[in-house]
């Protein structure tokens, strides 16, 4: 029997022709250009329908559709009945396909159905479920995290003011375990601590962690081609996991915690509503009570709980935790100074000195501080809130410099003492009439290339006559080898202390000044 099946205008014409005009087939098939077959299967249909022309004509097409179109018998109604809320849950572990799913239903049952209507009737399934099932997601795979719009309180013992405080959510997307807690703000710092704390909680780093584009986590916003900001991105990196901010104004995008963030605003802040905390540690304490009720609490659907199925579908997915949490950095760009030091809240820090007036980015936090160079660390040291002090590393200097650096007494000692002993005496002498030690090494660095220009024996030759005039510097020591004093014989005191006391009318003598 032909099975073509017309448009309703066609057979209404059909039925016209044949039970009002009382046309053949043979007219019907030049006017309607339909075959004999379709003529006579719409007329058997009508029949069988119990349909007369005038009923016909009373009847909307979609109703007359379905009286000569029913849809055909379901052929499984007696076959058995996958167990959907079981398959949803494997789909959710990695590697799970709908034909894995299908061909171990097959094996339990060699009569169920065929892949298609397996694959349909599922699809039905989720259908039923709400939009919160529409999404299928693995084990380990996604977080979603996203704030409450409704604030939490505590109030200040000292002044007795409530302070709000933000509710900040995180769900993982297979079992839907939920971790929430009470911060001052949004703000960055706030904002990553709290995603330090949610990722401890689940002991575990998941696949990418799906946010909304707000101003903390995301510092360019687009529907395309969102752009976290640096210090988003630098968390990511330390936990090994990528980040996926959901479009704007587009919620389907993280369902997951939308319906963690309702779920937490009933199941925890409504119950907190009449208890009253002096402190943010209190009213966190009492939030995680309030948590594990939450996620201990059976689910309808699945009939196990979210710890339940937190263990068994993304616990084991879970990357595992760096060795250290992730600290709060921040960034800023800074230029390298002649001295090749770069500065960040007053104080400076060394960086190579091949950099000098070159760009670089320095990343910080409250214990130590990174310069970047086109992406790449070229310099660490620990953080110094020291105003107007510098932090040099020797490896940072030029060749030149370094040997200045490394100078100790012990070191110039020693070399002078290769000079000569009068040599070693004056550098002494210089060391320690300086307040600093380290103001005397230049004078000293000064001395040991004069003996590269004019010997060691010139040299000692004039530290000792430095030494008895009592011009203990570099100048000094200079003059003397440049003017040629040093082959010069020393005015020995003790002859002048033999020499007779003269006796004339002119010389007063020291009784007179008495």
């Amino acid at each position: 029997m032909p099975t073509e099946r017309l448009c309703m205008r066609h057979t209404r014409e059909i039925l016209r022709h044949k039970w009002l005009l009382g046309s053949s087939h043979r007219l019907v098939t030049s006017s309607l250009k339909v075959s004999h077959g379709a003529i006579t299967d719409t007329t058997q249909r009508a029949l069988r329908a119990g349909l007369c022309w005038d009923s016909v004509c009373a009847l909307l097409d979609s109703e007359l559709e379905r009286l000569l179109y029913p849809p055909p018998p379901l052929a499984g109604t007696l076959r058995p009945e996958p167990d959907f809320v079981t398959i949803d849950l494997e789909l959710r572990r990695k590697g799970v396909t709908l034909e894995l799913l299908h061909q171990e239903y097959l094996a339990l049952h060699p009569e169920g159905y065929r892949r298609s209507a397996f694959c349909a009737h599922y699809e039905t399934w989720k259908k039923t479920r709400g939009l919160t099932m529409r999404q299928v997601h693995q084990g380990g795979d996604r977080l979603f995290v996203d704030y409450s719009g409704l604030k939490a309180y505590y109030t200040d013992p000292t002044t007795g003011d409530s302070v709000a405080c933000e509710l900040f959510v995180a769900a993982l997307g297979a079992s839907s375990y939920t971790y929430a807690e009470a911060s001052l703000s949004q703000q960055v710092p706030d904002f990553l601590a709290s995603h330090v704390r949610a990722l401890a909680f689940f002991r575990g780093v998941p696949a990418a962690v799906v946010s909304d584009q707000l101003r903390s986590g995301v510092s360019r916003p687009c529907r395309y081609e969102p752009g976290p900001n640096t210090s988003y991105l630098d968390f990511a990196q330390h936990y090994g996991t990528v980040l996926l901010p959901a479009r704007p104004h587009s919620p389907k995008d993280k369902a997951k915690v939308e319906v963690a963030v309702q779920i937490a605003q009933r199941w925890i802040l409504a119950r907190l509503r009449h208890v009253i905390c002096f402190s943010l540690t209190e009213l966190n304490e009492h939030i995680s009570r309030l948590l594990a009720d939450l996620n201990n609490r059976p689910m309808r659907v699945y009939k196990k709980s979210r710890r339940e199925l937190f263990e068994e579908l993304d616990l084991p997915s879970l990357r595992p935790l760096p060795d250290a949490p992730y600290e709060f950095a921040q960034w800023k760009k800074a230029r390298v100074n002649l001295d090749y030091h770069v500065e960040l809240g007053g104080h400076y820090y060394s960086v190579p000195y091949r950099l000098v007036h070159q760009s670089v980015e320095l990343r910080f936090t409250q214990t130590c501080v990174e310069a970047l160079h086109d992406g790449k660390r070229v310099a660490i040291h620990q953080r110094s809130f020291e105003r107007g002090r510098f932090t040099t590393l020797v490896e940072h200097m030029p060749p030149r410099h370094q040997g200045q650096a490394t100078q100790s007494p012990e070191k110039i000692q020693q070399w002078a003492r290769n000079i000569g002993p009068m040599t070693a005496v004056l550098c002494e002498r210089i060391i320690v009439d300086k307040t600093i030690p380290q103001q005397g090494y230049r004078s000293c660095i000064g001395i040991a290339r004069l003996s590269k220009r004019f010997g060691s024996e010139r040299v000692e030759a004039a530290a000792t006559r430095a030494l008895w005039t009592g011009a203990v510097s570099y100048h000094s020591m200079e003059n003397i080898l440049l003017a040629g004093l040093d082959r010069l014989p020393i005015f020995d005191d003790s002859a002048s202390a033999a020499a007779p006391v003269l006796d004339h009318e002119h010389v007063r003598g020291a009784h007179y000044y008495r």
